[in-house]
């Protein structure tokens, strides 16, 4: 009986040791595989982001030149999209020139994760730029006319499209078909950083040329309408470079200039397609492109390269404007490699 129990108590002890040893290697082969599960999630959800990407457009306000050139940031995003068999979302925001809102907006984008931000024209930038300082969310801004002035240069994450403007070449073509203007009138917004330097750039041309001027300026529709008009009587041409203040009333100003026999000289096509006269400048769609090309390659590569400035030289001229001056524009085809004509759109 001793000897029986022996052998029984031994066998248990065999059983004993080849369960402990079963368990063990099955607990590592079930550790290995949920290991090799949760690497092949990872994977698969790391590969899932990078085909994938959440991106803010912040537009200033609503006018012409600006919504071509969204209109044009969105087309590319998406041909970009499907070309690369990648996820691109958008969303629009719109800050209409208030700094408050556009300050808003930036917390709540900055807040909702999202990859990269474009914004458009100088204040809607400057808004984002500060938003995104804590997260370095690349912000990759578009027509900004002096991104220097705008302090918006030298910021690792923050580059975008110039639209900086060649004040000379406007000026060239004034005189071109006016040789015998006697003054000129500089129409800008003093809050718009955009207007400085070209409009500083105008007068030292003007003041070269011993051509008298008169600055008008405003902040609003109405005191833009009321310099305008005050202007009519006064000078023998207008100026106004990429000014966004300006832009939002340009159809009423044009009308207004044209009926008094001004030509309205501008820094931007769309102030040409609003019934200003002339502009000599870049093509918002093209910029528009180009900074969503520019943004979709700082996000699969991580590299934020220095800004681009667009390059311009188009002439672009409003062919019922310039019927209802009387003016001969056969003298901008030696000033310009194209010149596109236009008339004002309804």
């Amino acid at each position: 009986m001793k000897k029986f129990v022996a052998v029984l108590s031994a066998a248990a002890m065999m059983t004993s040791l080849a369960a402990c040893g079963f368990t063990a290697d099955t607990a590592n082969t079930a550790a290995s595989s949920a290991e090799t599960t949760a690497s092949a999630a990872e994977s698969t959800a790391d590969t899932a982001a990078a085909d994938s990407y959440k991106v803010a457009i912040v537009q200033q306000l609503d006018h012409a030149s600006l919504d071509e050139i969204r209109v044009a940031i969105e087309k590319e995003l998406g041909a970009k999209a499907a070309e690369k068999g990648i996820t691109i979302e958008y969303k629009d925001f719109n800050g209409q020139n208030d700094a408050t809102t556009l300050n808003q907006i930036g917390t709540q984008v900055v807040a909702d994760g999202y990859d990269a931000i474009i914004p458009i024209a100088t204040l809607a930038a400057q808004c984002m730029t500060t938003a995104a300082e804590s997260t370095k969310t690349p912000v990759i801004y578009a027509a900004i006319s002096d991104p220097a002035a705008a302090d918006l240069t030298d910021i690792d994450y923050v580059t975008g499209t110039s639209d900086a403007l060649n004040t000379q070449s406007i000026m060239d073509m004034m005189f071109a078909v006016q040789p015998d203007i006697q003054t000129v009138g500089l129409l800008y917004s003093n809050s718009e950083a955009n207007s400085t330097t070209p409009i500083a750039e105008a007068k030292a041309y003007l003041d070269a040329k011993g051509i008298a001027y008169v600055e008008k300026t405003g902040n609003t529709n109405d005191e833009i309408m009321t310099a305008a008009s005050s202007m009519v009587g006064q000078v023998d041409a207008v100026f106004t470079p990429t000014d966004n203040v300006v832009m939002a009333a340009a159809a009423a100003v044009s009308e207004t200039l044209t009926k008094g026999g001004i030509p309205f000289y501008t820094g931007a096509d769309s102030f040409v397609t609003a019934g200003a006269f002339a502009t000599c400048g870049v093509n918002y769609t093209e910029l528009g492109t180009y900074t969503a090309d520019m943004a979709l390659d700082i996000l699969e590569t991580g590299v934020v390269p220095a800004y681009h400035v667009m390059d311009g030289g188009i002439i672009t001229v409003n062919t019922e404007t310039a019927a209802a001056l009387g003016i001969d524009y056969s003298a901008f085809n030696d000033l310009a490699g194209q010149v596109v004509e236009v008339t004002t759109a309804e």
